[in-house]
């Protein structure tokens, strides 16, 4: 049986989750939801994930909200209120209403099940589930096709990873036909993936469902008084035991790398490391296909500029990205990440660091593997990142050392 193209896609509906606490990434996410956090420079988590709806061709999209949405929801209908209604088009943001109960949303397969009045066989053959605090490039529509060649119920897509890595995640037991035959969360002893030793299959929490196939397994659950709350901890082992026709659909990448590119920053390290990475000679993520755009708001600013002045007041910047709006005025920034509507004055230097948006950084002042959300008045002559256990006494350090001030500080 073979779909193709425009059927596809109207046989599809987008589910995206977006209501992730990411206490790890505090205090980043003090005043924001996970998938609104800003990465590299001008973009926001999410945008990845819509992204790669866009370019999928999906878009008819329910973005599930729930934890401090407010930069979320304004963001989407700032930076994606592009799709026509007309067309049957849309990116809705949905929160949560308690539709079945007095309880807000209790895992991803609960948020799921409490929309499922947005949801129906009539309107979608399938339903396309994806998490909005990953950072990837996937054309989901490829797995949309595998999904109903194989006529799954439900189809996950899934990554090698070392076999002594893959502890940190949902593993995925599958035979030669790429069927899967069990799930177990962060077991202590991963299986090996049929056709590449020393790997496992893990799960990269993008799911699609046979519409009728959902409400049937929800319906089955209920009625036998079992948890429903989460897909990896319930629902999955739940269809894997009762037969249900559970696929494993191999990540294709669309990043153009070697090695295949899927990140979730959950961590202030792993944030930072990601946020580097982009500054680097030949990043791991491209961001300049153009083949393959990765979309966001666009803030209405001049361009960046440098401004040098007599003497030694020479603004540079040096193996950096820098945004719109940004005036280097006399300082020196480099390996650094620079955001929007910047102020970087005389003297200062800034290294090795993640500058949000709508910043000032005083004259003299030194900054240093920091990170620096929104908003935020550096003064003159301050040191931050030279003495960690010194900065620690004021603001958030990571294991490794990388410093956090949170939006809208006052010094």
């Amino acid at each position: 049986m073979a779909f193709k193209g425009s059927s596809l896609i109207r046989a599809t509906i987008t589910m995206i989750l977006a209501g992730g606490q990411g206490e790890r990434l505090s205090p980043l996410t003090k005043y924001r939801t996970k998938p609104s956090v800003p990465f590299g420079g001008k973009y926001r988590i999410i945008d990845f994930t819509l992204s790669n709806c866009l370019n999928s061709g999906l878009r008819k999209i329910y973005v599930l909200t729930q934890y401090k949405s407010d930069s979320l929801n304004q963001h989407l209908y700032e930076g994606w209120n592009i799709f026509n209604s007309e067309l049957g088009e849309y990116v809705y943001s949905v929160p949560p209403q308690q539709k079945i109960g007095n309880n807000w949303y209790t895992g991803t397969a609960n948020a799921i099940l409490q929309n499922m009045n947005l949801i129906s066989p009539t309107r979608a053959k399938n339903v396309l589930i994806l998490s909005g605090d990953h950072i990837y490039k996937m054309d989901y529509l490829k797995m949309v096709e595998y999904h109903m060649e194989k006529e799954a119920d439900l189809s996950i897509a899934s990554m090698y990873v070392p076999q002594d890595q893959a502890n940190r995640f949902g593993v995925l037991d599958i035979d030669e036909n790429y069927k899967v035959i069990n799930f177990v969360e962060k077991p202590s002893n991963p299986p090996e993936a049929p056709d590449k030793p020393g790997f496992t299959f893990v799960n990269m929490g993008i799911y699609i469902f046979n519409t009728t196939k959902l409400i049937e397994v929800f319906d089955k659950m209920k009625a036998a008084n079992l948890p429903d709350d989460d897909f990896g901890k319930h629902v999955i082992p739940y269809m894997i035991q009762e037969g249900y026709n559970v696929r494993s659909y191999r990540f294709v990448d669309e990043n153009k790398k070697e090695t295949p590119y899927w990140v979730d920053v959950g961590t202030i390290d792993s944030y930072y490391a990601a946020s580097m990475d982009l500054i680097s000679v030949q990043p791991l993520f491209n961001f300049y296909d153009f083949d393959w755009p990765m979309r966001t708001k666009q803030l209405q600013f001049p361009p960046a500029k440098t401004v040098s002045h007599e003497g030694e007041r020479i603004g540079r910047a040096l193996n950096s990205i820098v945004n719109d709006g940004t005036i280097i005025s006399g300082g020196l920034v480099e390996r650094s990440i620079i955001g929007s509507n910047v102020r970087v004055n005389s003297y200062a230097y800034v290294t090795d660091s993640i500058i949000f948006d709508n910043c000032d950084i005083g004259r003299h002042a030194k900054i240093r593997r920091a990170i620096i959300d929104k908003n935020v008045q550096v003064p003159a002559g301050i040191e931050i990142g030279f003495d960690t256990e010194e900065d620690a006494k004021k603001f958030t350090v990571s294991e490794t050392g990388i410093v956090v001030i949170p939006k809208n500080y006052k010094f």
